[in-house]
């Protein structure tokens, strides 16, 4: 009993640390800016590289990256079953995602979700980054590559033979694709805004959508 009570208890906090606004904190102290009323108008590292600058970007997407990682080791020394890690992965999600602190609004969830499998199938997740790293590359999008990730990452799962986490990297690809269903229109329609840098300056100063 005392380690069901501990486990919903560490779910509740990895939710609350997820919902930590990284990207918003980063923005308002280091321009004055609120990357919600700019860009893509969500609190993370892309809009945050877009309206603040890159290395601003990077650390935001570090420390979001770190709200996955951190509660999933914690969640591992509690205990090593993988639906407890399964859900310690999704609540850190779900926070960044749907922030308390936020109005239940928040980031795309690509640098967390990034987090999370680093912690339990770095194998997978090195090959799905390369994908990712390459559609950006090929394409411009980042949110193509954002997509290529997590679409990936169940099949190089499979075959590394991890099938413990096979339902996590399918809600995972879900969640992430449909927090980018704009996104994906916008693609779908030749109007998503490429990875460059004079584009995100002209987002910045229009509130335009990427």
């Amino acid at each position: 009993m005392n380690q069901v009570i501990a486990q919903i208890g560490w779910l509740l906090v990895a939710y609350l640390l997820g919902s930590i606004p990284f990207g918003l904190v980063i923005a308002k102290i280091s321009k004055g800016v609120d990357p919600r009323l700019w860009g893509s108008r969500n609190t993370g590292a892309t809009n945050v590289a877009r309206t603040c600058g890159a290395g601003y970007g990077l650390l935001t997407f570090v420390l979001d990256m770190a709200k996955g990682f951190v509660p999933m080791l914690i969640a591992a020394a509690i205990s090593p079953s993988a639906v407890f890690l399964t859900a310690t992965g999704l609540a850190a999600l779900l926070g960044h995602m749907y922030s308390i602190f936020l109005k239940r609004k928040g980031g795309k969830g690509v640098a967390t979700s990034i987090g999370v499998f680093a912690a339990v199938t770095p194998g997978p997740l090195v090959w799905s980054v390369i994908i990712c790293l390459l559609l950006i590359w090929f394409t411009g999008f980042v949110s193509l590559g954002s997509l290529g990730l997590v679409a990936t990452l169940p099949l190089f799962i499979l075959l590394a033979g991890d099938f413990s986490f096979i339902l996590l990297g399918l809600l995972v690809l879900c969640l992430v694709f449909y927090r980018h269903r704009d996104n994906i229109l916008r693609l779908a329609r030749g109007e998503e805004h490429p990875w460059r840098k004079d584009a995100f300056s002209k987002e910045a100063q229009t509130g335009g959508q990427t």
